[in-house]
């Protein structure tokens, strides 16, 4: 049965400005894919990355690119040789995923080789700010199991402290960037370790990489900006001990099981994460997380409203998705 694909454009509101080191942004910008062969319909949704030089109309010129391979039957393999890693990918990808569930009547984490997926715990994200707000925002969250941090370079341990002074008993973790120099590194991880934090996510640049050859620090590090697909494993070895999966990164659910498995073989400790979308984008790497170390799936908690069905949170404890919705 012939395919039939559709493209849009959705923007999301978040419940409030979301700062990382590099910008503040107050709404999500998501492109979803649809692909149909009549009674089922598959859906992919993205979160373009300017970061990456993505943008949500260049992401959908690069989907409407490959209509007439997607509407010809592409497999999710031979997706992988006609994209590159990236949003447009991602959103192909999945909606297959779904597709192919749908057809078959089976979920995909049957279909992937997978465990029955279980409800787990996400990290709740608490955006950059000044010392006081981000301790009186932890206040808020201080019930909450693992609480990660955005944080920029000057000022951050005086966050930190706020952060613990507010949620003594919360598990933290923090997430930089690449906002660090390598002094800053030095300076920090030490006092942070004395503070409880866990481990710390891309804290230089991914172009200096290369600084953190060889060295063990008092906190492990994660490598995000750094990490995109299988193909960069080898080189973050010896830098990195901890990998974090994004599917916007991989360009799909199909290319993150493989690093996934790969990561593990090659001793990396792993974190599923995402960019800030609706359930729709968390649905496939939900099934990620009997991989993870930590999980970090948080993004409808961060907007004024979701997907209606959408995924379930039960404050930081997120359940898998329905079959119905996704998969």
């Amino acid at each position: 049965m012939s395919r039939r694909l559709t493209v849009r454009l959705e923007t999301w509101p978040l419940a409030s400005a979301f700062r990382i080191s590099r910008g503040a942004k107050t709404e999500a910008h998501v492109v979803v894919a649809e692909i149909a062969d009549g009674p089922h319909t598959g859906r992919g949704e993205a979160v373009p990355y300017p970061r990456y030089d993505e943008t949500p109309e260049g992401t959908r010129a690069e989907i409407e690119a490959a209509r007439e391979a997607v509407e010809g039957g592409i497999t999710r393999e031979g997706l992988l040789e006609a994209l590159p890693p990236g949003a447009a990918r991602n959103a192909l990808d999945c909606a297959l995923w779904d597709l192919e569930a749908k057809q078959a009547g089976r979920p995909v984490w049957v279909l992937a080789g997978l465990e029955a997926p279980q409800p787990c715990v996400t990290a709740v994200t608490l955006s950059l700010d000044t010392p006081a707000n981000m301790g009186e925002a932890a206040a808020r969250h201080a019930a909450l199991p693992l609480l990660k941090l955005k944080v920029t370079g000057e000022g951050d341990l005086e966050r930190i402290r706020a952060v613990r002074a507010s949620a003594p008993g919360a598990r933290l973790i923090v997430d930089a960037n690449e906002g660090w120099t390598v002094p800053m590194l030095e300076e920090f991880l030490p006092a942070f370790a004395d503070l409880g934090v866990e481990m710390v996510e891309q804290p230089l640049p991914a172009t200096d990489d290369a600084a953190l050859e060889g060295r063990r620090f008092a906190i492990p590090l994660c490598a995000d900006e750094s990490c995109h697909t299988r193909e960069d494993l080898t080189r973050l070895a010896g830098r990195y001990p901890m990998v974090n999966i994004k599917l916007d990164k991989t360009g799909g659910l199909t290319e993150a099981l493989a690093l996934a498995r790969e990561a593990r073989a090659m001793g990396f400790d792993i974190m599923v994460g995402s960019m800030v979308g609706t359930s729709l984008g968390m649905a496939p790497a939900a099934l990620l997380a009997g991989f993870a170390d930590y999980v970090d799936l948080d993004g409808p908690l961060l907007l004024a409203r979701d997907r209606s069905p959408g995924l379930s949170y039960d404050g930081a404890v997120m359940a898998p998705p329905e079959p119905d919705f996704w998969g």
